[in-house]
């Protein structure tokens, strides 16, 4: 995932590097509340390939595919006048991300992100990645990262299995890992000559998940980090010397189209963005993915052309299959404007909750990834968040109007570890009762009352239809609830007329005073985790899903 742009600057400037063109911050209107997430992209280089517009198109130029006919041309116009939410995503609320990769057979974050380790390993010799990586696999002229390849086997993984257990964990969507920063292909690639087929694994990843997925009935995505993949690399001055000499590993020029090291002309770089759009082309027309997302590294303005371009070729062969289908992008990168609450053809993805997310509601389409533990990819002293932990933010984005995109970490055997699969399984039994209070909801007038940190403690509030859910995170009350924001002299217009609990039998005693609505609750919990009271009679707000996906402001 990210990095501060000022450690990113560090790292190039090390290297003697710096892009060729910037993208400014954009100022946020003084009419859009904090609260919903707004903003641009960094001031500088964040991820990308630090290349020019010149290069931009000239790569474009060189792309061998052509756009399907279709509604959908090149250019912003056109795809915001013929772009739509898919109406899935406004339902299925909850969705499972994932980070799965060569950074997986070392398994190691002791020097920071274990999906990072590719970056840290070349930083230097007295880095602790590299420390600990000489001490295990030996010096990198003998194995680099490259090495790990073989390593990815894959061998226990069972695609059905997965596919079941996404099922049970109550998600309605899944976006596997494509490609991460490293750019090893996990798919069968006739444009990715490192890929998952050829090599490693020896089994088409993408492909075997995307047919187990759907047959259980759940939407697929896949996930895009490619284009950080240029200039990932921060090799320090001194290893860059000793490797050179030797010709070894990233100086080997056998391996010059997996580290993109030793020639980062712009010439070079054409090549690579060319590439990378035949990648997307590739998996957009092998696996016809209901979601296509990518990572930071899209986010500069030079690159538009790339991704107005790869917009019209994507939603133009959905039309052919009749597939309602959308980009995911972060910050403003497809916001031409400079601003993410003016998203085009994309629904906007903020990364991790707290930090990057809304603080408050924020209409339209949304979500947030966020890990299931301490890392994104699989690290051996990971851990891993409880089910009530999850279960808290699920109901908080959801209570905001978003969607949870919930990142889990599998081994390079292929297997998810017990300790997830134990999380993923009480989410989906606490979904089982409660479902009806998340699944096609929306954000009522407020999002919640009596709020701890992220979805700990407090209230939330959700809405579908004439009802009204409330939604009770922590211990268990005990006899009695009291919703303040729900007293007789708030101004609510209706009546109460019933208050039931998810999971219990029978409509539950209730009294209105200036306090609050008071209830009486049921002798025993229906469920761990969060509690929910469905609450009828009063007149709810109405549901703002904008085709867009854009956020509806104060005027």
């Amino acid at each position: 995932m990210i990095r501060s742009v000022a450690v990113v600057l560090a790292a190039v400037v090390s290297v003697g590097l710096m892009p060729h063109s910037a993208s400014a911050q954009a100022t946020v209107p003084a009419n859009i509340p904090a609260s919903v997430g707004g903003g641009g992209n960094a001031t500088n280089f964040d991820m990308a390939p630090e290349t020019s517009l010149a290069v931009v198109n000239a790569a474009l130029a060189q792309v061998p595919d052509k756009i399907p006919d279709g509604p959908v041309k090149p250019d912003w116009d056109s795809i915001r006048a013929n772009y739509k939410v898919p109406a899935w995503f406004y339902q299925a609320k909850f969705g499972i991300f994932m980070h799965w990769g060569l950074y997986t057979v070392p398994a190691y974050a002791g020097g920071g992100a274990s999906e990072w380790y590719l970056q840290h390993l070349y930083g230097g010799a007295n880095s602790a990645t590299a420390r600990f990586h000489i001490a295990k696999y030996g010096p990198l002229e003998k194995f680099g990262y490259k090495d790990f390849i073989p390593l990815f086997t894959a061998a226990k993984w069972n695609p059905d299995a997965w596919a079941i257990l996404f099922k049970k964990s109550g998600a309605k969507y899944i976006v596997p890992t494509a490609q991460h920063h490293e750019g090893f292909a996990n798919w069968d690639s006739q444009v990715a000559p490192w890929n998952a087929m050829k090599m490693g694994p020896h089994r088409d990843l993408i492909g075997d998940l995307s047919k187990a997925v759907r047959a259980q009935g759940l939407k697929f995505g896949v996930s895009n980090h490619g284009i950080e993949n240029f200039q990932f690399i921060h090799i320090s001055p001194a290893l860059a010397a000793d490797l050179k000499a030797k010709k070894a590993d990233l100086y080997d020029p056998a391996y010059q189209d997996f580290y993109h090291v030793m020639d980062r002309s712009d010439a070079a770089c054409q090549k690579f963005l060319t590439n990378w759009v035949q990648r997307n082309v590739e998996l957009i027309d092998k696996y016809q993915p209901d979601m296509l997302w990518f990572d930071n590294g899209v986010d500069m303005r030079y690159l538009d052309p790339l991704k107005e371009w790869i917009a019209a070729y994507y939603y133009n062969r959905a039309a052919t299959w009749g597939k309602e289908v959308s980009i995911s992008t972060k910050k403003a990168a497809y916001a031409p404007g400079g601003n993410n609450v003016d998203t085009i053809g994309s629904i906007i993805d903020f990364e991790k909750i707290g930090t990057r997310s809304p603080s408050g509601i924020r209409t339209g389409a949304w979500q947030v990834d966020q890990p299931i533990g301490s890392n994104w990819g699989y690290a051996t002293t990971m851990t891993v968040s409880g089910a009530g932990a999850i279960v808290g933010d699920l109901v908080d984005t959801v209570s905001k109007n978003g969607n949870l995109l919930l990142n889990i970490s599998p081994t390079a055997e292929g297997e998810i570890p017990q300790a997830q699969q134990d999380t993923l399984l009480a989410i989906g039994a606490w979904l089982d009762v409660n479902g009806e209070a998340i699944y096609g909801s929306h954000n009522w007038i407020k999002y919640g009352e009596g709020m701890g940190a992220r979805g700990e403690t407090g209230t939330r509030f959700t809405v579908k239809g004439d009802d009204l859910y409330a939604i009770i995170l922590g211990q268990w009350p005990g006899q009695s609830a009291t919703i303040q924001s729900l007293g007789s002299g708030a101004g609510l217009e209706g009546k109460i007329t019933s208050v039931t609990m998810l999971g219990s039998a029978g409509e539950l005693q209730f009294s209105q005073d200036a306090s609050g609505l008071k209830v009486t609750l049921p002798a025993a919990a229906p469920c761990k985790y969060a509690y929910v009271l469905k609450i009828s009679g009063l007149k709810m707000n109405a549901e703002q899903d904008p085709a867009s996906g854009n956020p509806v402001l104060p005027e």
